[in-house]
């Protein structure tokens, strides 16, 4: 049963290279990295470094010292001594009154153990790797058990990739420092263990799991209409109680949460999407049967014997959104829902900002279509597959609709999305929609993150709680992209280092969450408001009844065009409200086939096709908490654009942070998602705002505030043309006219503050 978790080595480190020995930090190793994590020179460079450090290695800190020392000594091939080691530091934390957890260290008594029986017994290491295995793994309880195959289950390739970047990053230095020296040391080693043990954990994992749980996979589930569900269920072997299922009804087919709820105490359930798992795939429909069908799966889970007729439902993207459209007419035997990043059909998927995704069209095709040729695998699989998709459709100057006229046949699935650019009945149906939100009594915990594209996320919450004034509604949202739905956060995040408080497993949290309701357990402490946000740059969690009190204060930016070849400033009051900002955008021109980074810190900002606002450096610090909303005053010579805007801490080191998501939307749609409104061309108009994303973050004494506004124009999603034509339609001869527009003074920005 595969699962993917890639954060043993990043937060091992975090962790190991904050123990490093004061009294050598100042020494230099030479060493030149061989030209690839797997040439054949490695191990023995790698020993070579150890045994150079060994003798000068020097910590205060016992349990530091015993845990780089056994490193060094693996490294080394010191096997025996490196295990000796371990068993000293597992001993003092045995004797330490301190309860610990489980954690990643356990990894590596395994590993060491495992490689001490290959140098004593003289086993294979295979069966010594097994052996270690079994005197460690089925002792532990079930959750710790099933958090330890996770972490072993992490792909080399992570490894592999983190050892290159390091070996390309000191290779033109000719020697590394001590604490570079250790950093190679730890990431080679988990490299060198990850490798090795790899092809061994399936099978050891699937023994273990034999043992814990009674597991069914190959369920099916008859509808009151003749349809057919597959499903898989997973329950704890040691109880004959019935116990609360957790159920995730989703289009993809995956059991981590099944296992994962069973090793948590529940009976876990994932259930597909009518027509997976079956023999015509064409026959599957996304969205539409979910509500539907995951009803007749619940009602089928309370008549079995193993059940307590209690549900739980979870869910992260589709899966979330499936969630809802239970929620849109809740069976009694739902009790709570937890998404993650959940997907609201019409609001942040297919398009999001009333812009279509190509990475829909991708999801699509990957999701209802067989193979496209005998014995290839889904085109999804192959990134540069996509990547020439893009490309071909950009610079073709093609309609948006011919996007997936290069597979035939064209996905049923995504043109019919096309065909509903409105937020119109079609989408309303699948989800709660207005008034039907105040149906929905039951406790929800939604989590998301400032990096993810939260749109739905926050459409569930605010719509919940605006026609549900007693809605039992929980929102946690940090510095998270959607990777935490299936493991908890990395300590870095696309180059932004998250603060200490951040780090905590939100898949946890979640358990905690349902404990709390079917169990009577106490809610986590961090769920102490409707609104739970982590204020980055300041190290703590901040909580709020609403979204709108996470600030107590606005500020208001106005963009100042300036005087011609000064630059543009985000001014504490308007100036001349007539001067403005010119912009020109040539969309005949399809040579720019990049994508924007999605670095959260970086040096400099690319700024294609838009106009860039920088504020005076701040006094004192600054919380900026909450959604921020604006007005744009402008005039342009079409009916319709695509905007952009993205918002920046300019730190007085030159490093750009960015504060949310970038938000991308049509400005016809910007007042209200369900009915185009098309602009007057060559007329001023002010359009009003309101970015669907949030943000938490202290700026710093000297910082500036900097704000891109921009034209959507990207091979990778569809681009307004501005004829007020349906967008779809539009091709290159619809854009003979250049872009042009004008920003006045007199458009603004409101910035949500804590004082």
């Amino acid at each position: 049963m595969k699962r993917f978790s890639w954060l043993g080595l990043p937060q091992l480190l975090i962790l190991l290279l904050s123990w490093l020995p004061a009294l050598a930090l100042a020494q230099e190793f030479e060493f030149r990295p061989p030209p690839t994590a797997n040439d054949a020179s490695v191990p023995a460079a790698m020993s070579d470094l150890a045994t150079r450090i060994l003798p000068v290695y020097e910590e205060r800190d016992t349990d530091r010292y015993l845990t780089n020392l056994a490193a060094l000594q693996l490294v080394a091939g010191d096997y025996t001594a490196a295990y000796d080691t371990r068993l000293s530091l597992q001993e003092r934390q045995r004797t330490s009154d301190l309860p610990r957890p489980v954690d990643k260290a356990v990894l590596y008594d395994i590993y060491a153990r495992a490689r001490s029986i290959e140098a004593t017994e003289r086993l294979p290491f295979a069966n010594a790797f097994k052996q270690a295995f079994k005197e460690v793994v089925p002792r532990l309880n079930d959750r710790d058990a099933h958090a330890v195959t996770v972490w072993l289950e992490t792909p080399r390739s992570v490894f592999e990739q983190a050892l290159q970047k390091s070996f390309d990053q000191y290779r033109a230095q000719g020697s590394v420092n001590f604490t570079q020296a250790v950093d190679l040391i730890w990431t080679y080693l988990s490299f060198d263990a990850y490798r090795s043990f790899s092809p061994l954990i399936e099978a050891l994992d699937s023994e273990d799991g034999g043992r814990r749980y009674i597991a069914d996979e190959q369920v099916t589930i008859k509808t009151s209409g003749g349809r057919k569900i597959q499903a898989v269920v997973i329950r704890p072997k040691d109880t004959s109680i019935p116990l609360p299922t957790l159920l995730e009804f989703t289009i993809h087919v995956n059991q981590d949460s099944v296992r994962e709820a069973a090793a948590h105490g529940y009976v876990g359930v994932v259930a597909y999407t009518r027509g997976k798992r079956s023999n015509n795939p064409n026959a599957v429909t996304p969205f539409t049967h979910d509500g539907e069908d995951a009803r007749a799966v619940i009602n089928w889970i309370t008549r079995q014997s193993w059940s307590d007729g209690r549900v739980g439902m979870v869910g992260s993207t589709d899966s979330g959104s499936a969630a809802w459209a239970v929620a849109k007419r809740p069976p009694k035997a739902l009790k709570a829902i937890a998404t993650t990043f959940a997907s609201a059909p019409g609001i942040d998927f297919p398009m999001s900002g009333n812009i279509v995704r190509n990475s829909a069209y991708r999801w699509a095709q990957f999701n209802t279509s067989p193979p496209l040729k005998p014995g290839v695998a889904p085109p999804s699989t192959d990134d540069t597959v996509w990547r020439l998709l893009d490309q071909t459709w950009f610079t073709s100057g093609k309609r948006y609709r011919d996007l997936d006229r290069r597979f035939a046949p064209p996905n049923r699935a995504f043109d019919e999305w096309l065909d509903h650019p409105s937020y119109d009945g079609y989408w309303q149906k699948l989800i709660p929609f207005r008034k039907q939100f105040a149906r929905v009594d039951i406790p929800v915990l939604t989590l998301a993150g400032y990096y993810g594209g939260d749109a739905g996320a926050l459409y569930y919450f605010s719509e919940h709680t605006r026609y549900n004034a007693k809605a039992n509604h929980t929102l946690l949202i940090g510095p998270y992209d959607d990777n935490v739905a299936r493991e908890a956060p990395a300590p870095e995040l696309n180059g932004y280092a998250l603060d200490a408080v951040a780090r905590t497993n939100l898949r946890e949290l979640r358990y905690q969450w349902f404990d709390s309701i079917f169990r009577n357990g106490p809610k986590p402490a961090l769920l102490k408001d409707r609104v739970n946000y982590q204020v980055m740059g300041a190290n703590q969690w901040s909580h709020a009844p609403s979204i709108a009190a996470m600030a107590n204060a606005s500020q208001q930016y106005f963009l100042d065009a300036g005087a011609p070849n000064e630059p543009r400033r985000l001014a504490a009051q308007a100036k001349s409200a007539d001067s403005y900002a010119e912009q020109t955008v040539d969309f005949t021109e399809r040579q720019d086939l990049t994508i924007p980074s999605s670095d959260v810190m970086s040096k400099s900002l690319a700024t294609p096709n838009a106009v860039v606002y920088s504020s005076e450096p701040l006094q004192q610090p600054l919380e900026i908490s909450g959604q921020l909303t604006g007005k744009l005053d402008l005039m342009i010579n079409k009916q319709d654009v695509d905007l952009k805007i993205a918002v920046y801490e300019l730190m007085a080191s030159g490093t750009y942070v960015q504060l949310f998501d970038p938000y991308e939307f049509r400005a016809s749609y910007a007042k209200d998602r369900t009915r185009r409104r098309l602009l007057v061309a060559g007329k001023r108009q002010q359009l009003p705002f309101t970015i669907e994303r949030l943000t938490s973050r202290k700026l710093a004494a000297g910082s500036r505030i900097v704000l891109v506004l921009g034209v959507n124009k990207r091979p990778d999603q569809q681009f307004n043309l501005g004829s007020g034509k349906d967008v779809k339609e539009e091709s290159v001869r619809d854009a003979r006219k250049p872009l042009m527009i004008r920003w006045y003074s007199g458009s603004s920005i409101d910035l949500p503050v804590r004082k």
